[in-house]
């Protein structure tokens, strides 16, 4: 959508719910690992990257401590005080909002209620962060109508506090940090242990693209738990070999090699492709920058194949897309992204043949499943902030 338009939109619909204009504007970006899949809970590295798709939040201060929201993308209109702050089965989305408030209020911050609409061109359950974008927008928002500023990676830190206590998914740092953080024109490899990211430049000639499967995931309740579990316990169990390690990205492939077969069987496959995919990330890198399609290729698949085989968070949405994906015209390679189960995959595309490679993915997908698939380009946006 064109942002003026977008914006043209939004304002005409704030004064229709509230009977005045927005004065306050914030935005935050969606995300997608380019490789790290699950490796940010296991306190290794991921090769993130922002979305030009993103969350815009436009905000009208109040003189009294209540907040109201709506949203141009769900039905429902919620409001609450932030004296009293307690989730709301009956909307749940709007428990991303009181759960970033509660966070901030917790821990001081001088909190202002205002009346707000929000509208997110990310496409929801999908793996690509809407939820981290819009706790991220709300921090944005929060500190404009409140007078105060919070330093990014500490945004960060408060909005996964949100999600983990308030909302109830036991996630990482990966999302809320690439929505605070995240640059423009380039990925950023995260390391998750040291909360600090380096840019990484992709070369010339290089398309990310996103192929939406249209299977919702639904994080809250499901296997990923789960996953968690048994990766703490394989750091559990590996530390009488290790004693000083606290989380499985400790070790190298090599050192896990050694004692992988003293654990369970599941839990073996699940730290195995844990200790593998961090160090694809890291082998990422250069071959990113130096647009090594070989290389590229190799990394995209073996994260595929382990994601699916070793920590088994596919699904057959994501093996038919997979298997358009990889026969299209132009591809450079294509995996998982965000969690798995379902929702979005990405490629990496020679950027000259885009549009053959699109078609593609759109026709063969729908042949497979009788779904029409979403497929578009991405670029790299700037991390959270006044709009």
């Amino acid at each position: 959508m064109d942002p003026q338009v977008r914006r043209a939109t939004i304002t005409e619909k704030f004064e229709q719910i509230y009977g005045c204009l927005p004065s306050l504007w914030a935005r935050a970006p969606g995300r997608v690992d380019l490789m790290g899949s699950h490796t940010d809970y296991n306190l290794g590295c991921v090769m993130t990257m922002t979305l030009d798709r993103d969350t815009w939040l436009a905000v009208h201060p109040r003189s009294d401590r209540k907040i109201s929201i709506a949203s141009l993308n769900v039905e429902g209109r919620g409001e609450f005080s932030l004296d009293h702050i307690q989730s709301d089965p009956a909307y749940a989305w709007i428990d991303y909002v009181r759960g970033t408030a509660k966070i901030l209020q917790g821990e001081g911050y001088p909190l202002a209620g205002f009346d707000g609409l929000i509208h997110s061109t990310i496409p929801f359950g999908s793996g690509l962060s809407s939820s981290a974008a819009i706790e991220m927008a709300v921090g944005a928002a929060l500190q404009l109508a409140g007078g105060f500023q919070v330093d990014p990676v500490q945004m960060a830190l408060l909005g996964q506090r949100a999600e983990n206590q308030f909302v109830g998914v036991n996630c990482g740092i990966l999302d809320q940090y690439s929505s605070a953080l995240g640059k423009a024109g380039c990925a950023l490899l995260l390391d998750c242990a040291r909360l600090s990211s380096r840019d990484v430049p992709i070369a010339a000639g290089l398309q990310v693209v996103i192929c939406d499967t249209r299977a919702e995931r639904n994080l809250i309740g499901s296997e990923y738990g789960e996953r968690r579990a048994q990766c703490e316990e394989g750091v559990r169990l590996l530390k009488a070999f290790y004693p000083p390690i606290n989380a499985l990205c400790e070790l190298s492939c090599e050192q896990f090699a050694r004692h992988e077969g003293d654990l369970p069987a599941v839990v073996a496959r699940r730290c195995k492709f844990i200790i593998e995919e961090n160090q694809r990330v890291l082998d990422l890198g250069a071959a990113l920058t130096r647009g090594d399609k070989s290389l590229l290729r190799g990394l995209m698949d073996a994260s595929y194949s382990g994601a699916r085989d070793l920590y088994e968070i596919g699904s057959p949405a994501m093996q038919a897309m997979w298997q358009a994906m990889t026969a299209a015209p132009g591809v450079i390679g294509a995996r998982q992204a965000g969690a798995g189960f379902g929702g979005c995959m990405v490629a990496l595309v020679q950027a000259t043949a885009l549009d053959a490679f699109s078609a593609s993915v759109m026709e063969q997908y729908a042949i497979q499943t009788g779904i029409e698939p979403c497929v578009f380009p991405v670029t790299a946006s700037p991390g959270a902030g006044p709009l």
